[in-house]
């Protein structure tokens, strides 16, 4: 059962593709999955997202997994049998192997229907940009879906292989990239009085955004923003400087947080701005919501999950992910799986996904499916 799926791996991480460009792996899974003869294969799903319908003997609830498709702008630095063979394209985050595993889960579909319900496995596009989630779920296909649960897994990279990390609530915090243009007007160095640089703002921006202040956030919760990189002029010391933009990445652990450090932040921008008599501009980009789970979803992963090992999250994982808008929407859960103690981190060029997990989450996705349909009638 699951030999298929880890050949399937491989040619997916030969063949890695940026965000909103997965036609060839979507082609690769259209094509895996005619073979298993599933009800219904619905395609350009949100862009180059692809679900594969499973129904059972009987009607009843509606459970969608999910599975990412998109590889990362990261040059692989391994030497395996199915390394990349795209120059500086690579999956480092595992989404092969997430699609993998519901490739699994699929053969195991094939071979023996639910008793009752809809399975759907949905092979989303654009999630490293944040993007691809919010894209399908606006696509008029997506209605036809429906579901009445969702789930998705997440590798994590240093835990035991195959341990289940559950957390109730938010899970993985939102965040997104704030982009401050700053336009003055550039003088000669010798008379930079008859200019307006935006040096000082920058210098003021960037400290008092990494010093959010009190009230910003409850006690406790993780919100900060990460000042990722800045320009100012040019290296021409005859000129003072008139253009400037600074690249910083706001993130909570909730919704409403992210909303005050948005308006924080955008009257810090204002007011420099206006003390240096600048013209200002904001935009935002790879906007993720906070991804929450419910109660319910999350106590049907852990029964699902039975006795094997398993670790209970005291805070959400700082980093992102666009499951969050399915979970906004739907019942559900997003969960972590060990990938290893000794496998490199997250977007490293030396990670690599541990084929010897596909058979243990794509078990518990199985198991998952029998637990679900009573929950969500």
């Amino acid at each position: 059962m699951f030999e298929p799926a880890i050949r399937l791996r491989h040619e997916l991480h030969r063949y890695p593709e940026l965000s909103g460009k997965e036609q060839g792996t979507a082609r690769r899974l259209v094509q895996f999955f005619c073979a298993f003869q599933p009800d219904s294969i619905i395609e350009q799903l949100g862009g180059n997202g692809v679900a594969v319908v499973f129904r059972g003997k009987e009607p009843g609830p509606t459970l969608l997994l999910r599975a990412e498709m998109d590889g990362l702008p990261i040059s692989e630095t391994i030497q395996t049998t199915y390394c990349s063979s795209r120059t500086g394209v690579a999956h480092k985050c595992g989404h092969d192997g997430h699609m993998a595993i519901l490739a699994a889960v699929g053969c195991h579909l094939a071979a023996k229907r639910p008793h009752e319900g809809t399975i759907v496995l949905l092979f989303q596009p654009a999630e490293e940009s944040g993007m691809g989630a919010n894209a399908v779920l606006r696509d008029a296909k997506f209605a036809a879906i429906k579901p009445h649960s969702v789930f998705a897994l997440h590798n994590i990279p240093g835990l035991p292989l195959g341990e289940l990390v559950l957390k109730k609530g938010t899970f993985a915090c939102a965040s997104r990239g704030m982009v401050v243009g700053l336009h003055g007007m550039s003088a000669h160095a010798a008379q930079p009085d008859t200019g307006r640089s935006p040096a000082l703002a920058v210098s003021e921006i960037v400290q008092q955004l990494t010093r959010l202040p009190q009230g910003i956030a409850p006690a406790g919760e993780n919100a900060f923003v990460t000042v990722v990189g800045a320009t100012l002029g040019e290296k021409a010391f005859g000129i003072a400087p008139g253009r400037a933009e600074i690249w910083a990445t706001l993130r909570s652990e909730h919704d409403a947080t992210m909303a005050k450090m948005i308006r924080y932040s955008e009257q810090v921008v204002q007011a420099s701005a206006l003390a240096g008599k600048l013209n200002f501009s904001i935009d935002y980009e790879d906007i993720f919501s906070a991804t929450v789970n419910s109660s319910t979803a999350v106590d049907l992963v852990r029964q699902a999950h039975g006795d094997n090992p398993l670790r209970i999250a005291e805070q959400p994982f700082r980093w992102s992910e666009d499951f969050g808008q399915f979970t906004a929407r739907f019942p559900g859960a997003l969960f972590g799986m060990g990938a290893g103690t000794k496998v490199a981190d997250l977007h490293q060029p030396e990670y690599d996904f541990p084929d010897m997990l596909i058979p243990e989450a794509a078990r518990l996705f199985m198991r998952l499916i029998g637990h679900c349909p009573a929950q969500f009638a």
